[in-house]
């Protein structure tokens, strides 16, 4: 231990442990979301976009849908390296079993956002995700905190992750209902 980490300098401001860590979580996802806000914003990053959506009409704008996939693919993994030294730095260890379960977490947070909060422009989808990775977590705490084994963890998530996708089509029933 005594590496300074950046948990460390907020602490050295007067902040407890907890704090320090809310206020990095709070401050990177903010830094974070803006800059991804404004990078898929610019040409490149309309066509990752696009790459993503369409590319065969990408393509055919004669943009290199390899070199979009691959700017992609770094973009993506360089978000996950900040996070994952984020993670170690808190920890104060990393582990090769820390990202277990990550990808179920990261597609129940991006499944309850658009369920909840919509996807109506890119910054709404941007919002959503991130609103939506917070919604679990807050949803987790609950339920950890209520009594439930963390053993069980896995199959409640399982279970959250099937009513987030089961939502849209009770909405989608209930309107049709209210229509007819």
């Amino acid at each position: 231990m005594g590496t300074a980490t950046i948990f460390n300098l907020i602490k050295d401001l007067g902040l407890s442990n907890t704090n320090a860590v809310l206020l990095v979580g709070v401050l990177s996802t903010f830094i974070f979301g803006a800059i991804m806000y404004w990078f898929f914003g610019t040409e490149i990053g309309s066509a990752i976009r696009a790459t993503g959506f369409n590319p065969q009409m990408i393509r055919a704008q004669g943009v290199d849908t390899n070199v979009t996939i691959i700017l992609g693919l770094l973009t993506s993994n360089a978000l996950v390296a900040v996070s994952g030294a984020l993670v170690g730095q808190s920890n104060g260890f990393a582990d090769v079993g820390m990202g277990i379960g990550t990808i179920v977490i990261g597609l129940a947070s991006v499944i309850i956002g658009e369920v909840l909060f919509g996807t109506r422009s890119f910054k709404n989808s941007l919002i959503s995700v991130i609103l939506g990775s917070i919604t679990y977590r807050i949803v987790i705490a609950v339920v950890l905190q209520m009594g439930m084994p963390p053993n069980d963890l896995k199959l409640f998530t399982a279970v959250l992750v099937a009513l987030a996708l089961a939502l849209p089509l009770f909405k989608g029933k209930m309107q049709a209902r209210k229509v007819s």
